[in-house]
């Protein structure tokens, strides 16, 4: 599904984001990236749907090498992999059902399809009574909800999420994961980075930590093993 081989990524001011990052995630894997701010988390998940690309090494998903990848086919990958963000990003002009099906309307989905999908995706998330109003008229737990749904309503094979609880209370951090917990069990990988120690321990996933730039510990199984 996902290999990293020798990866580094270095910014053009010297700063080494990540240093020979070796990693392999099968399908169907749920993984937590762990480790202190500035680790390198953030940097491996943009590697991940080709915000950047590695300054060495190589990225590959499903035998497609992201470094090698041309930039029209960029959008092609997209369609597989659904992301997630810690401040939800979603279009404040835009109804929750726009918001939604708008990943399917600019790849040329048809229109009965699209709102199938988008119901769907609604559903999924227990949010079908909203699909009328728009995101400042929502809690942050439920922009959420509809950040999720859009990630996964094109049924992508891997979900990436960055500090995707970040901003919600505990109550409804828990919620989220279980959320991404079920998509997990449809047969989505999950790659998610994140600081809830109480969440990764409980959840009992495999856990990858990243210390300046480099994997420091990767077991399956594994807590968050950090002292905020």
């Amino acid at each position: 599904m996902i290999q990293f081989t020798n990866v580094s990524k270095i910014y053009p001011n010297g700063a080494r984001a990540l240093v020979d990052i070796n990693l392999k995630i099968e399908s169907g894997e749920f993984v937590f990236l762990v480790g202190p701010s500035g680790a390198g988390k953030s940097t491996i998940i943009r590697l991940l749907y080709r915000e950047e690309t590695p300054t060495r090494g190589q990225v590959v998903i499903n035998g497609k090498n992201l470094l090698r990848m041309k930039d029209r086919d960029v959008p092609h990958l997209r369609r597989n992999i659904g992301v997630v963000f810690q401040d939800f990003r979603l279009l404040p002009s835009k109804t929750v059902l726009e918001n939604i099906s708008f990943a399917l309307e600019v790849i040329g989905v048809a229109k009965k399809e699209v709102r199938e999908r988008t119901r769907a995706a609604l559903d999924l998330v227990g949010l079908a009574s909203k699909e009328k109003v728009f995101p400042n008229e929502l809690s942050g737990g439920e922009q959420q909800r509809i950040s999720v749904a859009r990630a996964i309503v094109n049924n992508p094979a891997l979900l990436v999420a960055d500090e995707p609880t970040g901003n919600l209370d505990p109550d409804t951090a828990w919620e989220i994961m279980d959320l991404l917990y079920n998509i997990n069990k449809r047969g989505t990988t999950v790659v998610m980075a994140t600081h809830a120690r109480n969440i990764v321990d409980q959840m009992q996933k495999r856990v990858i930590a990243i210390e300046s730039g480099k994997i420091t510990r990767d077991e399956q199984k594994g807590g968050y093993g950090y002292v905020d």
